[in-house]
């Protein structure tokens, strides 16, 4: 049976599980050895089970997983794959508000990747082995619920977590993976390989690589049912206060399936999950969690490395010692005293519908010293790299809910309530008069989204669901500001509408009808391709 190591860092111990092969994303040159609780260096996956202790930390390792996984073969500057730093990072230079000006995420803002490139390889690479982590867990907890190291009540509850994080990691696959759920009418496309199972024997192994990819119905089948136990199983909330953030809760399960559902346009669906989170009327303050808006818009920002607010759901705990490093973290790559890599754009900072007087800029961007850019100020811990990553907030589950309102019932009051509940604390509010027709409602949703999680890894996100409608965002890869273009201060015109043609660099790629239209999607990786037979035959098409 393969070893595991035991792990401690600073802030928390966790349990390094790996798979047998790398094309299965764990081999062993990547075990992550902090330091050492037993005198043995290491201990079979059993003896990782057989006290309450150690069960603890084999579901720890699992969020470990997610916040740091291993980078070129290596945990040391891990640069936070897959959710530690760079799913907001690669989430946003996808996109064109985040502008990219040096070289650091060059291929993916540039739309240059490859099978080889190893932003897409990594996230490909850290989310599998995420997923196979908690599913090694996921396999050996019922044996210590019916020996009683734990009670059925905790074996119910880490089901719930782990859970959420296999479904999470298999959202984010097929974000970048694979086309969106209405490329085809029945989402009979092919989606990615859906892992229920442990790879951890030569026979799960063969099992695991004969699989091949489900399809994007499938594979959405199957989150819901996922996120459906985990809110069966998990907790309203947690009286630790950090863990409430960055321990999955019965409120992020539900918060994440409006996502999903959105993501799957099944508004019914989102209106039904949504209303578990949110009053039928302001105030809005959830019965589950008790989430709420902060007062202002900067609230989730505010707090020392994030760590503390009424509407965080879920997010990923970076600490001293265990952060995605100066390479990776946020604060380092986007805030305007870090390093100067990933600046807000002149195409978002100049849009006519960010208003010059929204507290957003004033609050939540600022000039980089020295520089003639904004950047995003929501990461501000420079120093030690300790700011949490945010993944789901309250802010997005109201606005994911106003859409599906919007979708169903054309200029409805409360989906313009929702909207104005999120935008009415940093600009005036927005009211139906001003509303031509429903397309201007769903339209102005969907830009408050670009403003409200600026620098928050969701625009790509946006893009793909509605690429294929073309309707509110445009259809395919949008054009960019250039990288190391000639952008001053001047080029920032707040609310301007206009953008110097000169400095938009990057060309956009319509979603089909075009040579580069396959770029919509990223490829399997070199890594999985040269080893997963199956895979190799199933590669997304142009690659």
């Amino acid at each position: 049976m393969k070893n595991i190591n035991i792990l401690k860092s600073k802030a928390k111990r966790v349990i390094t599980i790996p798979a047998l092969t790398l094309s299965l994303l764990m081999a062993t040159s990547c075990d992550k050895e902090v330091l050492e609780l037993t005198p043995a260096d290491r201990i079979t996956e059993l003896a990782a089970f057989e006290n309450a202790a150690r069960v603890e930390l084999a579901v720890a390792g699992v969020y470990d997983a997610a916040q740091s996984g291993f980078y070129l073969g290596s945990f040391v500057n891990n640069r936070g794959y897959p959710f530690g730093a760079a799913s907001v990072e690669q989430g946003d230079v996808r996109g064109e508000d985040m502008f990219n000006h040096e070289a650091f995420y060059a291929l993916t803002y540039e739309n240059n990747y490859s099978p080889a490139t190893a932003n897409n390889q990594h996230m490909w690479e850290t989310l599998y082995a995420l997923i196979n982590r908690a599913n090694v867990v996921l396999e050996a907890l019922p044996a210590a619920a019916t020996s009683k190291i734990i009670t059925e009540a905790q074996l119910k509850e880490y089901q719930g977590e782990l859970l959420f994080l296999r479904a999470l990691s298999h959202h984010e696959l097929l974000v970048h993976f694979a086309r969106p759920y209405d490329h085809t009418a029945d989402a009979s496309h092919p989606g990615v390989p859906y892992r229920t199972s442990a790879i951890n024997t030569g026979a799960r192994v063969d099992e695991a690589q004969a699989q091949g990819r489900n399809t994007v119905k499938e594979c959405y089948d199957k989150m819901l049912e996922d996120l459906n136990t985990a809110e069966g199983n998990l907790p309203a909330t947690r009286t630790n206060a950090a863990l409430k953030l960055t321990r999955a809760t019965k409120g992020a399960a539900i918060a994440l399936k409006t996502r999903v559902l959105l993501h799957k346009k099944d508004y019914a669906g989102v209106i039904t999950e949504g209303n578990k989170l949110v009053p039928t009327a302001a105030p809005f303050v959830s019965p589950v969690g008790s989430y709420t808006l902060t007062a202002t818009p900067d609230g989730p920002f505010t707090t020392a490395g994030n760590k503390g607010n009424s509407e965080s759901i879920f997010s990923i705990d970076n600490t001293t010692g265990d952060t995605p490093g100066v390479n990776g973290a946020l604060p380092s790559m986007y805030a305007p005293t870090g390093r100067f890599l990933v600046a807000v754009s002149p195409i978002i900072y100049n849009a006519t519908f960010w208003p010059a007087d929204d507290t957003r800029r004033t609050l939540l961007t600022a000039k980089g010293a020295g520089t003639g850019f904004y950047y995003t100020t929501k990461y501000k811990d420079v120093a030690t790299l300790t700011d949490n990553t945010p993944i789901i907030r309250y802010a997005e589950v109201l606005l994911n809910l106003s859409e599906a309102i919007a979708r169903t019932s054309p200029l409805n009051p409360r989906a313009l309530a929702l909207l104005n509940a999120v935008r009415g604390r940093a600009t005036a509010p927005y009211t139906l008069v001003t509303m031509v027709d429903n397309n201007t409602l769903i339209q102005a949703i969907v830009n408050e989204r670009r403003i409200e999680f600026l620098a928050e890894g969701r625009r790509w996100a946006d893009i793909h669901r509605l690429a294929v409608e073309g309707k509110y965002v445009y259809k395919g890869i949008p054009q960019k500001v250039g990288p190391k273009t000639a952008v001053t201060t001047a080029d920032y015109n707040a609310a301007s509408g206009v953008v110097r043609p000169a400095i938009l660099g990057v060309p956009a790629i319509p979603y089909d009808n075009d040579p580069n239209s396959f770029k919509f999607v990223w490829p399997f990786p070199s890594t999985e391709v040269s080893s997963n037979p199956v895979l190799a035959g199933q590669q997304n098409p142009g690659w």
